[in-house]
């Protein structure tokens, strides 16, 4: 038995945001560009080039949203919601190599130190910048939260980790106007790049874990179970219970075991009750149902992925 729900919509704010996102990177890398070209900081080099990546990604995303939100058809039966991962992904290669690019440049000028200019002008050139991808930074984090969007989710992170290196690069670019240290410079940029590589890492991995049908999140599996639990004590059993999410859908199928003396009518209301309790616990949930008979062996040969099913007797 199977119960199939329109795919998802994502509200239009989401797309308004992405806008949003593309803009206030946009105007950050203008900035910053600006405050690497009066100071000659190779630190804020590297902030500007973060921005770029910032640039690119957005436009990725917001395609990446668009595409998400097709409906299903023939030829993709479960939606589009996986272009989101891909999004995702891309954007942490991006961030890959943005850190690489500044590791590169850092290095030549940690060789080769140069003075800096226009500390003061720079500085707050920079921050300035900061301050709108942190605004923008946590509305697309608390959108994607709300919405489920790991597209939006990500873009908004990157743009908090941008806000991260940037105060990091302020601060290092601060301390070589004090102390007169030129390689104090490159040493931060490295350190963004670090910071970058890290970010670039775990968003590799959350695409990935989406791209492999990893299984829902701990909170959701708790869900499923509370879900599940007032229909044991009516005869009912569960197995082969599998999960797995794409972008804001979740997909659960599951084997409903019932006792064989029930008619086809009672197996199947049963059944309807059971995805019914499924989707008000889990949101955007698809839910796959097969009624067996308990008595029958066979009911419990696939078990082997199951943590909700009883031993066998």
């Amino acid at each position: 038995m199977t119960s199939h729900l329109p795919p998802p919509l994502f509200p239009r704010r989401l797309f308004h945001l992405l806008w949003l996102s593309i803009a206030a990177a946009v105007a950050t890398m203008g900035l910053k560009t600006v405050a690497w070209l009066v100071t000659g900081s190779v630190g804020l080099l590297s902030d500007a080039a973060e921005s770029v990546v910032n640039l690119v990604a957005a436009v990725v995303a917001l395609g990446a949203l668009s595409w998400a939100t097709k409906p299903a058809d023939e030829q993709h039966a479960y939606g589009h919601a996986k272009a989101e991962y891909l999004s995702a992904g891309f954007e942490g290669a991006l961030i890959l190599l943005a850190a690489i690019t500044i590791a590169v440049s850092a290095t030549d000028r940690l060789v080769h130190p140069q003075p800096l200019s226009d500390i003061g002008v720079g500085l707050a050139v920079a921050l300035c910048a900061s301050l709108i991808n942190l605004a923008v930074g946590l509305l697309l984090v608390r959108a994607g939260h709300e919405h489920r969007s790991i597209t939006l989710e990500a873009d908004g992170r990157h743009l908090l980790t941008d806000v991260w290196t940037s105060v990091g690069v302020v601060v290092g670019v601060a301390l070589v106007a004090i102390t007169g240290w030129e390689r104090l410079d490159p040493i931060v940029a490295l350190a963004v790049a670090a910071n970058i590589l890290l970010t670039g890492a775990r968003l590799l991995r959350s695409s990935a874990g989406g791209l492999m049908d990893q299984a829902l999140e701990d909170a959701a599996q708790d869900d499923i179970e509370q879900a599940l639990a007032p229909f044991r004590p009516r005869g009912a059993q569960f197995h082969a219970i599998r999960t797995r999410r794409a972008g804001r859908r979740a997909f659960i199928s599951m084997h409903v075991l019932v006792p064989g003396n029930w008619t086809v009518r009672q197996g199947h209301d049963l059944a309807e009750e059971v995805e019914a309790a499924l989707r008000e616990r889990v949101p955007h949930a698809t839910v796959f149902t097969h009624v067996e008979p308990v008595e029958d062996p066979r009911s419990f040969e696939d078990t082997e992925l199951d943590r909700y099913s009883p031993a066998p007797e």
